[in-house]
């Protein structure tokens, strides 16, 4: 069976969307993206990223492939390895069965990426579906056309160290077993959702957005390590991958989606409604960024304040969308 390559806005909504359709059944990349509940709001202090607390707006790696486990009724297979041999004569078996295979790989080792777009991101997922002349055939759903790797440069993005750390994941379906998504199961996934984002914990959903507004205003602006923090918020925002906003559009576009695949038409206009709150996680990212290049005077609070607007709209948003489920 040939393998068709698709472009999608993130890897691993992408991936296993991509990998789903091969094996014959109907996802879309929001679908997956809504149906997993992936959509999410965290601000984790205690977990550092390059020295800085993580902030992260989805679910964690892999959350998105495990998710659609239930609903679909399949069941994948995921392998690690102690050593980059064992990793690459499994995935070369494999290969050699036929299987279209997902990796999770570091963004920095991996040579097709443009070197400004390289960063050490260890859980980009990909699809690799055949080798020729030594190179691996690669779906990079973040790439519009299929790539190549040779198979030196992907065993270093496949074992590579850190946080996250890949350890030579792979993964594929062993048995599928819905081939269509039920409305219950868009019912509830939806609900997840909500409770979701309006958790009773700090550094969850809208109240996490509340608490990374109070560190952001007792943030000093005549210090340097102000307009870091504030440049590192953007950047988990609109960089690590598809980001605050972009993850909003995702999830607006899977209710457009779940309106008929749920019988419930009205969920049609909380995706525009969300569609809204994406564009204002837009400007929030641009506001931030002005300040951290120097455009406009560095602000803590002006910043802050625009995140605590967010975190009503999102609270208000989902609290409707929760009643209107029942």
């Amino acid at each position: 069976m040939s393998f068709a390559h698709q472009h999608a806005a993130h890897c691993e909504s992408g991936v296993i969307s991509s990998l789903l359709r091969h094996h014959g059944v109907p996802m879309t990349e929001s679908l997956a993206f809504g149906l997993s509940s992936a959509l999410s709001f965290a601000y984790l202090p205690f977990v550092k990223v390059s020295g800085l607390p993580l902030i992260a707006y989805r679910m964690p790696p892999k959350s998105i492939i495990k998710g659609l486990l239930r609903p679909l009724g399949a069941d994948f297979r995921f392998e690690a390895f102690r050593s980059e041999a064992a990793g690459q004569l499994r995935l070369d078996a494999l290969l050699a069965q036929g299987h279209v295979v997902g990796l999770q790989t570091s963004v920095y080792w991996l040579p097709y990426f443009p070197q400004d777009m390289r960063f050490h991101f260890n859980a980009h997922n990909l699809l690799v579906y055949g080798k020729s002349d030594g190179d691996y055939l690669i779906s990079d759903p973040v790439f519009e056309e299929p790539v190549r790797c040779a198979s030196a440069d992907l065993q270093r993005a496949r074992f590579a160290k850190g946080v996250l750390a890949p350890k030579g994941l792979l993964y594929y379906p062993r048995t599928l077993g819905a081939k269509s998504v039920e409305p219950v199961a868009v019912r509830s996934a939806i609900r997840k959702t909500c409770r979701i984002m309006l958790a009773p914990v700090p550094i969850a959903g809208v109240r996490g957005m509340r608490m990374l507004a109070k560190k952001l205003r007792r943030l000093p602006a005549d210090q340097p390590g102000s307009a870091d923090f504030i440049g590192h918020i953007v950047r988990m925002q609109e960089e690590i991958g598809t980001g605050g906003a972009g993850f909003r559009f995702i999830y607006a576009a899977f209710l457009q989606e779940a309106a008929a695949l749920a019988e419930l038409p009205r969920l049609a206009e909380f995706s525009e409604r969300l569609t809204t709150i994406g564009d204002g996680w837009r400007a929030f990212a641009l506001t931030a960024a002005r300040m951290v290049k120097g455009r406009e005077p560095l602000d803590p609070g002006k910043v802050a304040d625009k995140l605590l607007e967010l975190s009503a709209r999102e609270e208000a948003f989902f609290r409707a969308l929760k009643a209107e489920l029942g």
